[in-house]
């Protein structure tokens, strides 16, 4: 794994990526001990997140490095089909993955995203709209949110 660290309007994030692609985004400085630092391999990934933050990118065109199970691999697969600045309940993810009453297990699965952002579990909400649950916490989904929006002025 290489690591950069790149400030954004939400703060520090850290990417990791390796050969195949980026493989997380996370909020705060988290490089481990171990951890190898290459700006170069990670300036595309960093460029378009940088794209993202300033409102001018509404998708982004990096090759992904991701594991998880069978089910976790379909939520992520789902939450990248969902459009810029829009949202998609857990139901909602539930039911385009063929699993319906899995809205929880949905949740579970976008609190183990690793590559924030990118893959945007950020737009997904409550079945009422209401704003749950977020690894980085309520206050940067928010910020996400607002930002998509701000970007879709833009862009419509």
């Amino acid at each position: 794994m290489r690591y950069a660290i790149m400030e954004t309007p939400m703060g520090p994030l850290t990417l990791a990526s390796s050969d195949k692609g980026l493989s997380a985004v996370r909020f705060g400085m988290t490089i481990p001990p171990d951890g190898i630092v290459d700006q170069s391999l990670n300036r595309p990934f960093v460029r378009q997140l940088s794209e993202y933050f300033q409102g001018r990118r509404t998708e982004f065109e990096c090759p992904l490095d991701f594991e998880g199970t069978p089910f976790q691999m379909s939520v992520w697969r789902a939450l990248l089909d969902i459009p810029y600045g829009e949202t998609r309940s857990y139901g909602d993810i539930a039911k385009s993955i063929g699993k319906p009453g899995a809205s929880r297990a949905v949740g579970m699965a976008n609190h183990e995203n690793r590559i924030a952002v990118v893959i945007p579990c950020h737009r997904v909400v409550g079945q009422d709209g209401s704003l749950t649950g977020y690894a980085g916490g309520l206050q940067l989904k928010q910020k996400l949110l607002s930002i998509e929006q701000q970007g879709r002025t833009l862009f419509t």
